[in-house]
């Protein structure tokens, strides 16, 4: 059997008029048809636990929402849940009353693969992690500036490859010609004396 907590009673108590029933009976379908499901509160939000996030539901000023943790894994109900384009935070978009809520038939099926995903620990799938490129450029006008000063060109070639990076980088987002001007100068009187961009926060 799972557990109830008194905090979803008072998120459930505070919540609009319109929303109570709709969240009472969430609530009970949950329990009814999931072993060991446990609650919690996460952002604020009534959360059904097991073995992991499972589902919840949450109450704003005229509508509910309920979301599934692993909604990228219920591709078989995407005709009912709003697994792409979503209108509302919860995947069966903004539910205004009971006579919006889905029907038991519907929701059982879909909370009872949320509940074995998480039985059987299927995990998500992972997120493709955007790599940011690197740009190693020298700007043009620093370049031409070093080669002015052969102390400063020394010292800055002996730098590794983050310290030469910051000049750029400092120089190349100065938004105006006498900002970026005003940079360089100060680029190559630090370089000249051998210091890195940050030197006066360096230890």
């Amino acid at each position: 059997m799972g557990t109830k907590i008194k905090e979803v009673d008072i998120i459930i108590d505070k919540a609009a008029p319109f929303a109570q029933p709709i969240m009472r009976h969430y609530r009970n379908l949950i329990h009814d048809n999931c072993p060991n499901v446990e609650e919690k509160i996460k952002w604020g939000m009534a959360f059904f636990d097991y073995k992991g996030p499972m589902t919840h539901i949450a109450a704003f000023k005229a509508h509910c929402a309920i979301g599934f943790w692993k909604a990228p894994l219920l591709e078989e109900f995407s005709n009912t849940l709003q697994l792409e384009e979503r209108t509302a935070m919860g995947h069966f978009g903004k539910i205004g009353g009971m006579d919006e809520m889905p029907s038991d038939e519907i929701l059982i099926p879909i909370i009872m693969e949320a509940w074995r995903l998480n039985d059987e620990n299927v995990k998500l799938p992972a997120k493709n992690k955007v790599v940011k490129e690197i740009d190693d450029s020298v700007p043009e006008e620093l370049k031409i500036a070093l080669s002015k000063a052969p102390q400063a060109q020394f010292n800055f070639e002996k730098f590794s490859p983050s310290h030469k990076r910051e000049y750029s980088n400092w120089i190349r987002e100065a938004k105006t010609e006498a900002t970026k001007l005003k940079r360089i100068n100060t680029a190559i009187e630090q370089l000249n004396e051998g210091k890195s961009k940050d030197w006066k926060y360096q230890k």
